[in-house]
C-alpha cells in the first residue's frame, strides 16, 4: 500500500469513522419513541447475526432466537414493528455516514493528485507536450447523461438533509447537527406515491442547479486559464445530458407533453442560475458603463423567468455579447477588476446555453416498427404492403417519404406518442436551441432497418431530409447485437442518403452500448469483452468510411452494470478505440454518491477528463491488447458465457427469482416511474425484465450472479 493510500485511509478513519461513532451516539438521545431501546437491540442483533452466520443458521432462525432471547415480544405484529424500527434506524445511520463522507471529501481525497487536471498539467509539462494537449482539448469532451433509473432510494427531502448536514459537519456546528439529526428522525423515507417522470426530472434538475452548474464552470475556468486558445464555444469540453422526460423505453408514462414540460423546466432552471449570477455580478460591478448594462440584462432574465406569458426573446448570443462588452469595458476602463467573475459567467453560458442539459429521446425499436406498420395500413405515405417488404425495400420506402402524417392516424397511444414527440423535438429546438434536444436513441437496435425506421418517422412527422438536425443513435445491448454492430453500421455508412445525413452532422456518428443489458444477456466477462471488441470493430469500420465515431456508454453503479472505477476503464482503452469523447450515463444513487457536492463532482469529472486525455496523449502500443491477449480474453469470456447461458436459459430461473427474491415487489415500490419490465404482458421473461430489478434481485439474495458468475470457472480453465 502506497503512502498516499495510507494517508487517505487514516484521514477516512479520523474524519468519517471516528466522527460517525461520535454522532451515532446522538441517535439514542433523540426524543423519539423507543429509539434508545432500538439502538441497543440493534447492536445485539448485529452480534447475534455474526454468531449465527458462523454456525450456519438460517436467517429465520437467527431472528427468532434473537427475539426470544432479547425481547418479550410474542405476536407477529410486535415483531414486525421491531424489525421495521431497525430498518428506520439503520436508514438514518446510513444518511449520517453519507453526510460525513461528503463533509470529509476534501480531506480524504487529494484534489491535486493522480487523475486530476492539476496532475495532468504537471505530466504534460514534464513531457513537454503542452502544445499537444492544447490541440487535443480542441475536440475532446465529456458528456455526463443524468438518468432517473430507480436506484435512488432517498426521497428529495432526505437528499436536502444530507446536503445541509454535510455543511454543518464541515463547520463542526453541533447545534445545527443536532437539529438536522432530529429533522432526519421525523422525516419519512417512504414515498407514498410513485414519482411521475416530471417529478424525477425535477429531482435531477436540483443537481444541475446546485452541483454541476458550479463544478463545470470551475473546471472550464481552470482550463481556460492554462490553455486560453484550446476551448471554444463549439466544443466546451463539458456537456450535460438528460434522460428523465425523454427516455420512454418501457415507460408509457413518459409522453410528448412530459418531454416538452421537462425541456421547459430545464430552460427555466438555467435562466434562474444566470439570473442569480447576474445579481451577484451587479453587487461587484458597480462601475459607470457597466452597472446599467447588467441591470437591463437582469430585468430581461427576470421577465423571462417570472412574468407569466412573457415571450422568450433572450438568446444565448445576446447573453454572450452583452457580457463580452462588459468584459471589454472592465479591461480598458476599470483595471480588470472582478474580471474573473465575468469570465466564469461567460464560461457557464457557453457550457449550458439556454437548455442546461441536452434532452435525449429514447424508444425501443419494436415500437417504431409497429408505428410504421400502422401508418402503412392506413394507406398514407407508405406502400400498403409495407409489412411484407424485405428490409432493403423498407429502407428504400422510408427514405422516399414525402408526405407528413398526423399522429392521430395511429390508435395505440405509445406508438402515437412516438410520432408526436418526434414532431415536438423541432419545437424544443426552436426555443432551447438545437443542442436542447438533438439525439434519438434506439433501444434493442438489431438491424440497419431499425435505425432507418427512426429516420423515416422523422420524415413522416414533417422533418425534411436536408434539415434533420438530430443524431440517430443505435443502442447495441445484447451479445448478438454487439457481434452484428459492425455490419449494421457498414450498411448505414454505405447508404447514400444516410451518408449525406452524416455529412450534415459533421461526419460524426454516436453509438451507444449497454453494459447492464449486455451483462444480463451474456454474463460479466462476455458483456465487457463483447463491448470492447465491438468498439474496436466499430472504430475501424468508421475510419474506413471517414466517420468519427463517438461511443456513449450506458452504465450503472455496480460492476454488473458497468460501474465502479470508470475512469480507469477509459484510461485503458488504447489507440484502437475512439476515445475523443467520453459519454456515459450517471444513474440513480451514483449521482448523489459520486456527484452529490461541488467538490466531489469536480473531482470525479476531472478523473474522467484526465483518463480520456491521458489515453490520447500517452497511450503506447504496449498498453493495447495484442492478438494473443485478445484471444485469451475471448476464450475466457466464451467459457464464462457458456456457464452463464446455462443458468440464464434454465426453465426455472424466472420462477426462482420470483419466489426467492424481492423481484415481484419491484413494481410495487414508489422509487421510480418506470415499470419493472418492458411491455404489458402478464408473464415474466428475462428478455423483457429491466436490468435494474434483475441485478437488484440477485443483490438482495447476496448472490453475485450478475457481477461475476462464470468468471471463476473461466479463470480455472485458463
Amino acid at each position: 500500500m502506497d503512502a498516499q493510500t495510507n494517508r487517505s485511509l487514516q484521514q477516512f478513519r479520523e474524519e468519517v469513522g471516528i466522527r460517525f461513532q461520535l454522532y451515532n451516539s446522538l441517535f439514542t438521545s433523540l426524543p423519539f419513541h423507543r429509539i434508545e431501546k432500538t439502538g441497543i437491540l440493534l447492536s445485539l442483533l448485529s452480534n447475534n447475526c455474526e454468531e449465527g452466520y458462523k454456525k450456519n443458521l438460517s436467517p429465520i432462525r437467527i431472528i427468532d432466537e434473537f427475539i426470544t432471547k432479547q425481547t418479550t415480544l410474542t405476536n407477529d405484529k410486535e415483531k414486525t414493528d421491531l424489525l421495521f424500527r431497525f430498518v428506520q434506524y439503520v436508514e438514518r445511520q446510513v444518511v449520517l455516514f453519507d453526510a460525513l463522507e461528503d463533509a470529509a471529501f476534501n480531506q480524504v481525497n487529494d484534489l491535486n493528485g493522480v487523475g486530476t487536471l492539476k496532475h495532468l498539467e504537471s505530466e504534460v509539462i514534464r513531457e513537454n507536450e503542452e502544445d499537444l494537449l492544447a490541440e487535443k482539448l480542441k475536440d475532446f469532451s465529456i458528456r455526463l447523461v443524468l438518468t432517473a433509473h430507480p436506484t435512488q432510494f432517498y426521497p428529495g427531502a432526505v437528499l436536502g438533509i444530507i446536503n445541509d448536514l454535510s455543511k454543518a459537519l464541515k463547520e463542526n456546528n453541533s447545534s445545527l447537527i443536532n437539529s438536522y439529526l432530529q429533522q432526519l428522525g421525523k422525516t419519512p423515507f417512504l414515498q407514498k406515491h410513485k414519482p411521475t417522470p416530471f417529478d424525477e426530472a425535477v429531482s435531477l434538475i436540483w443537481f444541475l442547479e446546485n452541483v454541476f452548474y458550479n463544478a463545470s464552470g470551475q473546471i472550464l475556468s481552470a482550463i481556460r486559464t492554462q490553455f486560453p486558445q484550446a476551448v471554444s464555444e463549439e466544443n466546451p469540453i463539458i456537456r450535460m445530458g438528460f434522460w428523465p422526460g425523454g427516455d420512454r423505453d418501457g415507460n408509457p408514462f413518459v409522453t410528448a407533453e412530459i418531454t416538452s414540460q421537462v425541456a421547459e423546466a430545464l430552460r427555466a432552471s438555467i435562466l434562474k442560475c444566470y439570473y442569480f449570477d447576474i445579481r451577484r455580478l451587479r453587487r461587484r460591478l458597480t462601475f459607470t458603463g457597466v452597472d446599467t448594462v447588467l441591470t437591463e440584462l437582469e430585468q430581461k432574465l427576470y421577465d423571462s423567468i417570472f412574468v407569466p406569458g412573457h415571450k422568450m426573446e433572450l438568446t444565448k448570443a445576446e447573453l454572450l455579447s452583452t457580457l463580452d462588452n462588459v468584459k471589454q469595458t472592465i479591461i480598458y476602463k476599470h483595471n480588470g477588476l472582478f474580471l474573473h467573475m465575468v469570465n466564469n459567467m461567460i464560461n457557464k453560458i457557453e457550457l449550458f446555453g439556454l437548455y442546461f442539459a441536452s434532452l435525449d429521446v429514447r424508444q425501443e425499436s419494436t415500437v417504431h416498427g409497429k408505428a410504421l406498420h400502422a401508418i402503412a395500413e392506413s394507406g398514407k405515405a407508405l406502400p400498403k404492403g409495407y409489412a411484407e417488404l424485405t428490409d432493403e425495400k423498407k429502407i428504400d420506402a422510408l427514405f422516399a417519404v414525402t408526405e407528413t402524417v398526423s399522429p392521430d392516424l395511429i390508435e395505440d397511444p405509445v406508438q402515437q406518442d412516438t410520432l408526436k414527440v418526434i414532431g415536438d423535438i423541432k419545437k424544443i429546438q426552436s426555443v432551447n436551441g438545437e443542442d436542447g434536444c438533438n439525439r434519438y436513441v434506439i433501444s434493442q437496435c438489431n438491424s440497419a432497418l431499425n435505425a432507418i425506421e427512426v429516420f423515416g418517422l422523422f420524415l413522416l412527422a414533417g422533418w425534411k431530409t436536408e434539415e434533420l438536425s438530430v443524431d440517430i443513435v443505435p443502442l447495441f445491448e445484447t451479445i448478438t447485437d454487439l457481434e452484428q454492430a459492425r455490419e449494421i453500421m457498414r450498411t448505414l455508412y454505405s447508404h447514400p442518403v444516410y451518408r449525406e445525413h452524416l455529412k450534415r452532422r459533421k461526419n460524426r456518428q454516436t453509438i451507444m452500448v449497454g453494459f447492464s443489458d449486455g451483462t444480463k444477456d451474456g454474463g460479466y466477462l462476455m458483456a465487457n469483452f463483447g463491448i470492447y471488441k465491438a468498439k474496436k470493430e466499430l472504430t475501424a469500420i468508421s475510419k474506413e468510411y471517414g466517420i468519427d465515431v463517438i461511443f456513449f456508454d450506458g452504465r450503472g453503479g455496480p460492476p454488473s452494470r458497468g460501474g465502479r472505477k470508470t475512469h480507469k476503464f477509459y484510461a485503458s482503452m488504447g489507440k484502437d478505440i475512439s476515445n475523443e469523447e467520453i459519454q456515459l450515463t450517471i444513474q440513480g444513487q451514483t449521482i448523489s454518491s459520486n456527484f452529490g457536492t461541488v467538490d466531489s463532482a469536480k473531482y470525479n469529472m476531472e478523473q474522467l477528463m484526465n483518463a480520456g486525455l491521458i489515453n490520447q496523449l500517452f497511450a503506447t502500443q504496449e498498453e493495447t491488447l495484442d492478438a494473443t491477449e485478445e484471444q485469451l480474453l475471448l476464450e475466457l469470456s466464451q467459457t464464462g458465457f457458456d456457464l452463464y447461458k446455462g443458468l440464464r436459459d434454465h426453465p426455472y430461473l424466472a420462477d426462482y427469482l420470483i419466489h426467492a427474491s424481492p423481484l415481484r415487489f419491484y413494481s410495487e415500490t414508489n422509487i421510480g416511474s418506470r415499470p419493472a419490465k418492458r411491455g404489458g404482458a402478464s408473464g415474466l421473461s428475462l428478455k423483457d425484465l429491466r436490468a435494474i430489478p434483475f441485478a437488484g434481485s440477485w443483490s438482495q439474495l447476496k448472490q453475485n450472479v450478475t457481477g461475476f458468475y462464470g468468471v471463476g470457472t473461466a479463470l480455472q480453465k485458463a
